[in-house]
């Protein structure tokens, strides 16, 4: 792979190299090896990228938005014309296989598209005579500076799908805080956008500890925050920037259940969950890590899932017949067993074992397989919490009530399924359910982006999620203009007439 090389950061359509003396290893997952030296910028650092994108907001901001979509028309194209990069890119830094980083990179394009139609969507509303010679108007306008907070799992996606597009196109300039372990891909795409004659400092990205990213949360040149990670820090970010009168959208953790009825076919349905639960190695926010089986199916259902989890080809991300790749670094993957070793410790029962896979030639790697826990209950805590990673908990009910019960109890509510072939189930599931985006025999039910990313409950904290029409309403404010003119008679005449907003 060669020597790994030390990275900057980028600020001002620019990179530079970091005073800091502190870096950080970014390994390729499937070798194990590092591949980049990654900065921890330094406070004056993250400072310069937020005056960066400052100064950079009142031309940005001043342009007309059909012609900052114009950009964003060029950098589809650029894209559409170094995907096969751009994958590569995320299945090295990340460890996704090749169909999956393809993925990535795809809905960071698809997101690029939802923000073409920001002269549509940034439209606000009008009424001629809302009282008797007045016109009203509704704008909707940027903010300023927006911060994106990072997590490891989707390079391409999160920074360059679901925050900067839409961001910039409204009229705001960003700093991106980078995934330490997978910033590459997202820098790319920066100097792609570059390219595409996006103007110096409306795209900055940084790499730092949470110490320095502090210095976002309470930044009085700060308007917004949009943040996807762990629940914890996103009620910590939440908190703090909102106090200090940002507005904050936190996409947080998730623990995803599927109820698998008694009439569903069983190998159809199995092979949604395989997908659903070991795609991206289970590094996902929407994976689907639970399955809540009824009884009368819950046998033959475990028998089939282990059955097509064993075909599964574990191997290097960028050989395109792996079908599993490594997780993102050593770390990570001990936590991952630290979990499996929670829930047999819990009365779990271990039907299917990933933990002492080995690759060919990939001895380095880190890799885990396909590892299903059954007769996970309710109190195990291995069936509550996050994972993040190639693990699937079975649990058992009687019936449809009893199931959509549990999985309601689950403090997290990012995403829901339903298995059957009754479409009074099914209805009454949607209507029922907590999950904010809901599968009807549909194992990753995350919507196209002209709708939102709907996590609920502690899967997601603020008022406006990211994408569709209410990521246009976190990056834009409204102002409301009130206008009258007055007739010859009324100009010459010296009597004050006054509206104050009744009709």
């Amino acid at each position: 792979m060669g020597e790994a090389k030390r990275l900057g950061y980028f600020v001002n359509g620019a990179f530079r190299q970091s005073k800091t003396e502190k870096y950080s290893d970014a390994f390729n997952p499937s070798t194990g090896e590092v591949i980049a030296r990654v900065p921890c910028c330094l406070s004056e650092e993250v400072e310069e990228a937020v005056q960066a994108a400052k100064a950079a907001f009142p031309g940005w901001s001043s342009t007309p938005v059909i012609k900052r979509v114009q950009i964003l028309y060029r950098l589809r194209e650029l894209m559409i014309e170094h995907m096969d990069e751009l994958t590569m890119l995320v299945a090295t830094e990340n460890g996704k296989n090749w169909e999956e980083a393809h993925g990535d990179v795809l809905k960071a394009k698809e997101g690029t598209e939802q923000a073409i139609s920001a002269p549509s969507l940034m439209m606000g509303e009008s009424l001629m005579d809302a009282s008797a010679g007045y016109d009203t108007v509704l704008y909707r306008m940027p903010l300023g500076v927006f911060a994106g907070i990072v997590p490891f799992n989707f390079p391409a996606m999160i920074p360059m799908g679901w925050m900067t597009p839409m961001c910039i196109a409204c009229g705001n300039t960003i700093v991106l805080k980078a995934a330490t372990f997978t910033p590459q891909t997202c820098m790319r795409i920066a100097e792609l956008y570059k390219e595409a004659g996006l103007p110096d400092g409306v795209i900055n990205i940084v790499t730092c500890s949470r110490q320095e990213a502090e210095i976002l949360l309470r930044h009085k040149d700060i308007a917004g925050i949009s943040f996807v990670g762990s629940t914890k820090v996103g009620m910590h970010i939440y908190s703090t920037a909102a106090s200090t009168g940002k507005r904050v959208q936190a996409l947080c953790e998730a623990k995803n259940h599927a109820l698998v009825l008694n009439d569903a076919p069983v190998k159809r349905v199995a092979a949604g969950i395989i997908n659903s639960a070991f795609g991206c190695a289970g590094e996902r926010c929407m994976a689907l890590p639970v399955v809540v089986a009824q009884e009368g199916i819950a046998d033959a259902l475990v028998g089939e899932l282990v059955a097509q989890a064993k075909r599964i080809k574990v191997g290097p991300a960028y050989d395109k017949t792996t079908k599993l790749g490594p997780v993102v670094n050593a770390e990570h993957k001990r936590s991952v067993e630290r979990w499996i070793e929670t829930g047999v410790a819990e009365g779990a029962r271990v039907v299917l074992d990933g933990r002492n896979i080995k690759v060919e030639g990939y001895e380095k790697g880190f890799y885990l397989g396909p590892t299903i826990l059954d007769h996970v209950t309710a109190e195990m805590t291995v069936g509550i919490q996050e994972i993040f990673g190639p693990v699937l908990c079975v649990k058992r009910v009687g019936g449809f009530e009893e199931g959509l019960s549990l999985m309601n109890r689950n403090p997290y509510a990012n995403g829901s399924v339903i298995f059957t072939q009754n479409g009074h189930y099914a209805r009454e599931f949607a209507r029922h359910t907590d999950g904010g985006m809901v599968g009807i025999n549909v194992g990753i039910p995350v919507p196209v982006g002209v709708f939102p990313f709907n996590g609920r409950k502690l899967s997601f904290i603020g008022d406006l999620h990211c994408l569709g029409k209410d990521g246009y309403r976190f990056y834009t404010e409204n102002k409301v203009v009130t206008t009258r003119w007055f007739d010859e008679e009324e100009a010459a005449s010296t009597r004050v007439s006054t509206w104050d907003g009744t009709i």
